[in-house]
Parts: structure tokens; C-alpha cells; sequence
């Protein structure tokens, strides 16, 4: 907990050097590069653009239409062969195969700041890939072990439960099914765990493998969508087969789809991360670097907001979920 805490109180003085440091620092321009189009990348984009605003500095952002190496890494070419941006933020979405990419970006003068998904193993100072400034995002296997106790106990501490996850080698779900499988295994010895299957960021795909599982399992318990697709895929193939109550579903992003399936008793528990923080916070760190703060923490964890059907109502946490104009 110090060491979170220590992260978090170098976050909040690098923003306000930032902030201080804007008006006199050399005008920037950042590009901004997503996972893929969704309500959560949709508000990190919010977070981004207000911090620019805020920060007084330009910011060019392109989304790829789906998710993979094939749709990021020509975005990624063809930001960098611009030439005028310093910095890009992104979220990897191979923690292996984009590292080529983005070594590249670096090597023609642009420096990489990951958010929501990370390289390597996430450990910019001691792992294999330590290019990056910084990794701003949730600490997915304490997410999932978070939606594993909240699984558990939604089911009664026993029963089978089903992961549906999205694409492997990506480092926040590869962390969110780690943490699910470990919590389960280490303190609900009665909780069998299948899965996971991979959607490939498709809802109706996530759908039809959770259809799938409750057909070959007929007395599935629980199922545990590790994203925004795989949750809304989950909570759709729950209520085609008529067994909202009777399935309990934990929804990893605070969708307001994963919201009116909590209130008609599908969903038990929300797990809200704050892409809003991230984006905001990743502007920050790049204003800050370029005014010369050499003391950025390498990795900052911006925490969950946990929403159960007791506490939704609440103002405090309702801020949480994913609002998105226009949506």
C-alpha cells in the first residue's frame, strides 16, 4: 500500500508540475492511439482531450476499427511518419508483438507512455522492454480476484464458473483470468473454473461461447466477462436462455449495458476501472516530461470503483460508470 501510495502522490506532483509548467514549456503534440473502438477507450479519449485543453497542448488520435496488431501497428507507422508528434500514448494490444513497433517509434524520436494494456511484463525498470515513460492503468489481477470473491460469493461459495475473455498475449484480461483463477483456486476450493474462451473483442462471438458453456454445463453458476464485449456477450447469451438470477454474471467495465443488466438481476457485480484518470493522467505525464520532470513514476495504478446493486444509486460511485455523450 506505501508503494501504491508513494505512485499516487508522485502522480499528483507530476500534474501539478505539469500544469504549472505548461505555459512556459515548448508547445507538444501527442497522438493518442486506443485498443479499439468502446465505451471504455471512449472515455479515456474524454480524459485525453480535456487534459490537453487544460494543458494547452495538441493531440492527434487515431482508434483502430478493431482490435489486433494488423489494425494498431499501421496507425501507429503512419503517426510516426508524420514527424511532428513527441509522444504517443497507447495501449498495446499484444504485450510481445507491439514492443517492435513502438521500439521504432522511439528510435525516430517519439517517446511511448502505455495505458491500459502494457509491454513486457509491465516492469519499465527491471523487465525486458523498458522504453516507455510510464504504464497508467488498472492492476488487472487484482481486478480479477476482486471479481472472483465477488463471483463467489454471489453463487454461494460453490458451483462451476465460466470465463469468456477476449484476445490472449494481451496483458490487462491475461491479468484479470490470472487473478480470477488464482483467488478461486486459493480460497473457494468448491468453485470450478472453465475457460477461458477468446472472443476476439466480438460481443456476438462472446454470446455464442457463452451459449456454448451453458448448454455443455447445465448447471453453470457463474460467468465472468473480462471485458467490455466479453460482459455484454455474457449477460446476452444469460438472458436468451432465460436464466438471468439463476446464472450470476460479473462484468469486468462499468458499461451502462453492464448497469441495466445488474438492475434486471443478471449481472451481480461491476468492476469500474477509470479510463477518464488514465487518459487525463498520460497527457499529464507528457506535458511533464517535457518540461523537464525527470522523476515520473514508472508505473501508476488508478484503482477500481466496485459497483454492486447496493451502492449503484450512490453519486459517488455512479460517477464511475461509462458515460460516453451521444451514447
Amino acid at each position: 500500500m506505501r508503494k501504491l501510495g508513494l505512485f499516487t502522490m508522485a502522480a499528483g506532483v507530476a500534474l501539478a508540475l505539469a500544469v504549472q509548467a505548461a505555459a512556459a514549456a515548448d508547445k507538444i503534440k501527442i497522438g493518442f492511439l486506443p485498443g479499439v473502438v468502446d465505451p471504455f477507450y471512449q472515455v479515456m479519449q474524454i480524459g485525453v482531450e480535456k487534459a490537453a485543453k487544460d494543458l494547452g497542448v495538441e493531440v492527434v488520435t487515431q482508434i483502430p476499427p478493431t482490435w489486433g496488431v494488423e489494425a494498431q501497428t499501421p496507425l501507429l507507422d503512419a503517426m510516426v511518419a508524420r514527424g511532428d508528434l513527441n509522444y504517443i500514448i497507447t495501449a498495446p494490444v499484444d504485450k510481445d508483438q507491439m514492443v517492435g513497433p513502438l521500439k521504432t517509434a522511439v528510435d525516430h524520436g517519439v517517446k511511448i507512455i502505455t495505458v491500459d494494456t502494457y509491454l513486457g511484463d509491465g516492469d519499465y525498470v527491471k523487465g525486458p522492454v523498458k522504453f516507455p515513460l510510464s504504464y497508467i492503468g488498472s492492476d488487472n489481477v487484482q481486478g480479477g480476484r476482486i471479481a472472483a470473491d465477488g463471483l463467489a460469493k454471489a453463487i454461494g461459495g460453490k458451483g462451476t464458473v465460466y470465463i469468456n475473455s477476449t484476445n490472449p498475449n494481451v496483458s490487462s484480461v491475461d491479468g484479470r483470468a490470472k487473478g480470477f483463477k488464482e483467488e478461486m483456486a486459493a480460497k473457494y476450493p468448491d468453485i470450478k473454473v472453465e475457460g477461458p474462451d477468446y472472443n476476439l473483442d466480438d460481443a456476438n462471438k462472446a454470446t455464442q461461447q457463452t451459449a456454448a458453456a451453458l448448454a455443455r454445463t447445465p448447471n453453470l453458476a457463474g460467468v465472468f466477462g473480462t471485458n467490455v464485449f466479453s460482459a455484454q456477450g455474457a449477460g446476452t447469451a444469460v438472458v436468451n436462455a432465460g436464466l438471468g438470477g439463476a446464472v450470476q454474471v460479473v462484468a469486468y467495465d462499468a458499461t451502462k449495458q453492464a448497469i441495466e443488466l445488474m438492475d434486471r438481476g443478471v449481472v451481480s457485480l461491476v468492476l469500474a476501472q477509470k479510463p477518464f484518470d488514465m487518459g487525463y493522467l498520460a497527457v499529464a505525464f507528457a506535458a511533464a516530461d517535457a518540461a523537464g520532470v525527470t522523476s515520473l513514476p514508472p508505473r501508476v495504478e488508478t484503482g477500481f470503483a466496485i459497483i454492486d446493486k447496493t451502492n449503484v444509486k450512490d453519486p459517488a460511485v455512479a460517477r464511475f460508470i461509462y458515460q460516453v455523450p451521444g451514447k
